[in-house]
Formats: structure tokens, sequence, C-alpha cells
């Protein structure tokens, strides 16, 4: 049986890392966690969730990062 819009699923979605980068103008945690990624030559810019989490752990980021990364994914999830 085939879904009735298989082409909904076919879109690609960008990477995670990129959609973090592409925050770097808000106003709130997400932005903040936007700018340091952007100054981070180490930063996964085409990784995924993982990559980046495993990222703020190398880094030593602190909780409110961590929070803010946990948010921005299910930003990235609703598009």
């Amino acid at each position: 049986m085939q879904h009735a819009n298989p082409s909904q699923f076919a879109s690609r979605k960008e990477p995670f890392g990129t959609y973090l980068l592409a925050q770097i103008k808000r106003d709130d945690d997400i932005g903040e966690l936007a700018r340091n990624a952007f100054r981070d030559p180490g930063f996964p810019r085409d990784g995924d969730f993982k990559a980046v989490s495993k990222r703020l752990n190398t880094v030593g980021a602190p909780p409110e990062m961590h929070d803010a990364l946990a948010e921005a994914e299910v930003d990235w999830l609703a598009l």
C-alpha cells in the first residue's frame, strides 16, 4: 500500500547543524548557541543532532546550551 502523498516524504531536510547556524539572529538561547557554533571551527556544520550534542560535550558547554540544543531540535523536527 502506498501513501496518498508520497512526495511529502521525498523532500530532504537540511542538516541539523546547518539549520542551527541559520538561527544566529535569534534573540534567545538558540541564537546564543548558534553564535557560539558559528565561532567554533570544530562545529559539525553538516552534522545531525547527535554530532552537535557530542561537540557540546567535547567543548564543555554549560547546561543552558544543552537545553537550547534540545529546543532547537524540536523546532527543526517541526519543519
